[in-house]
């Protein structure tokens, strides 16, 4: 589907940007482009490039997985849904001024077996230095940006913390 849909889009100039930035690769092309879940229900398209104002923030997303990825902290993950236009973040059921819609979010499914422990720990010790968002919905599904330091728990909630705050 996603190279259907890549040959009726144009993806070079985003492609490049992130070759140039050296975060090409990091996630697959294919996943860091998807939109949101619920894309046919709210007649959309599957897949989105973000526009040119978020690239940014998409290579600062991306080099915070990199370093997940190299610390041990993020392995074996997918990214399900990426940057959202605020139409399809609305549909989707997404809360308002969402980083997928104002800056580049990516929501992980972590493989069955991954301890989410280690992600915690890295939140604890650099996510402020990141401006690290990290929070857990419902569903089991792991939100991840770089829009400012903040965690929210299970129930999607800033009540019930996903990771408590370091002492």
């Amino acid at each position: 589907m996603f190279a259907q849909w890549a040959g009726e889009h144009p993806t070079r100039p985003f492609r490049d940007m992130l070759v140039q930035a050296r975060v090409y690769g990091v996630v697959p092309i294919d996943q860091l482009l998807r939109s949101a879940s619920d894309w046919k229900l709210c007649r959309a398209s599957p897949f989105v490039v973000p526009p040119k104002q978020h690239w940014p923030a998409v290579r600062a997303t991306l080099s915070l997985l990199r370093t997940l990825g190299e610390q041990g902290a993020l392995p074996d993950f997918e990214v399900v849904s990426a940057y959202r236009d605020p139409g399809l973040n609305r549909c989707a059921g997404g809360a308002i001024g969402s980083a997928h819609t104002q800056a580049f979010a990516v929501d992980v499914l972590l493989a069955p077996w991954a301890d989410p422990n280690p992600l915690c720990r890295f939140w604890q010790q650099h996510g402020q230095a990141w401006g690290m968002g990290l929070g857990r919905y419902p569903s089991g599904r792991i939100h991840l940006d770089t829009a400012g330091y903040r965690t929210w728990g299970g129930d999607g909630s800033a009540a019930s913390s996903f990771c408590s705050k370091p002492r």
